[in-house]
């Protein structure tokens, strides 16, 4: 399955290659071009059915990396120091394991044990600067002969099947956020030409300011463009009734704004009635929280129309996600089916 593919690889903002590698592999046979850009963003470029004149390219966006950690020091006695890349709350971290660089050192994520902490320390989140990773090294000239400075490193969770067999279509691993996105886009530029031209962006750097996103976008000059995500989802248990952000295994979520972009309308509707005629089901994703790879899309040069479509994932920008496979596969239909409506924009059929 390629999503299990795509979580297990390693692609921290910034390091991207091993994920990359993955889908050029993947998406190589069914497009007309393939290209990295000099930011590492791979680019594929599907054109149109034959017979159909100046098609409207549709720019589709899918970010590679994920949040994890960079290594900042390492002390005298073999432990590393380190920060986040994106975000990630740090209650998270202790005894966490991860994986450290090329060589993929195994570590844990260390901090004073409760037995050690004072009353007052209890009641507090512990600081990142407090914390540290244990690789098993004594000294650090140990420690460099594996490590160095500015490595990074990444959660060291494997996908697998989640919940009781037979009954449940839902899956865990990490990184959902966004190598669902991913492997929706992967799905989608396979199979034949659309009648409109497909420029689809795997962009690097989404987690830390919608970098790649940002420069491509302006390369290609898309008419309009579609961000693909792995999205929020709190559907468990509350105290006060409330509507959650996302539900697992309700089908995708259609953005209608949050914290980067106010999606074009014209979009969401034609979403909205292309999920309803196929019979496709679809939530919409609580407004204001989060942002996507549209935010920096819909602003490129004199602006294009944008939207944003997710797969609902439990936990994301943490060691282990949870999404329903249903949830993927009917993302992967709504975008096939809305893109031949495309052909006629800005007027789309709807």
């Amino acid at each position: 399955m390629l999503l299990q593919r795509l979580s297990d690889a390693f692609g921290v903002s910034g390091c991207e290659e091993e994920v990359r590698n993955i889908l050029a592999q993947t998406v190589r046979p069914y497009v007309d071009e393939l290209r990295t850009d000099s930011l590492g963003n791979l680019i594929a470029i599907k054109r149109a059915r034959a017979g159909v004149e100046r098609p409207v390219r549709v720019m589709l966006a899918a970010h590679m990396d994920e949040v994890g950690l960079m290594i900042t020091r390492i002390e005298k006695d073999g432990l590393l120091r380190f920060q986040p890349v994106g975000g990630i709350d740090p209650r998270l971290f202790p005894a966490k394991r991860v994986v450290i660089g090329k060589e993929r050192v195994p570590g844990v994520i260390g901090v004073k044990p409760i037995h050690l902490l004072k009353p007052e320390e209890r009641e507090r989140v512990t600081p990142v600067e407090q914390m540290y990773i244990d690789i098993g090294a004594t000294s650090k000239e140990t420690a460099e002969k594996r490590v160095k400075v500015g490595d990074y490193a990444a959660f060291a969770t494997r996908f697998g099947t989640h919940g009781l067999e037979g009954e449940s279509r839902l899956v865990r691993g990490k990184a959902f956020d966004d190598r669902a996105g991913c492997a929706v886009l992967a799905a989608v530029l396979q199979g034949d030409p659309y009648p409109v031209e497909l420029a689809a962006v795997f962009t690097v750097q989404e987690e830390v300011g919608l970098r790649g996103a940002r420069v491509a976008a302006y390369a290609l000059a898309p008419d309009v463009a579609i961000a693909l995500e792995g999205t929020i989802c709190d559907d468990l248990p509350k105290e006060k009734d409330q509507s959650p952000v996302t539900r697992v295994g309700k089908g995708p979520a259609i953005t209608l704004a949050d914290r980067s972009v106010v999606a074009d309308r014209r979009l969401v509707r034609l979403l909205v009635d292309t999920a309803e005629q196929a019979g496709i089901p679809y939530q919409f994703k609580e407004p204001a929280l989060g942002g996507t790879d549209a935010g920096a899309i819909h602003l490129t040069r004199a602006g294009v129309p944008s939207a944003a479509l997710a797969v609902p994932s439990r936990y994301i920008h943490g060691p282990a996600s949870v999404l329903s496979l249903d949830d993927l596969e009917h993302t992967i239909a709504l975008v096939r089916a809305v893109l031949p409506r495309l052909q006629d924009w800005p007027e789309p059929k709807v």
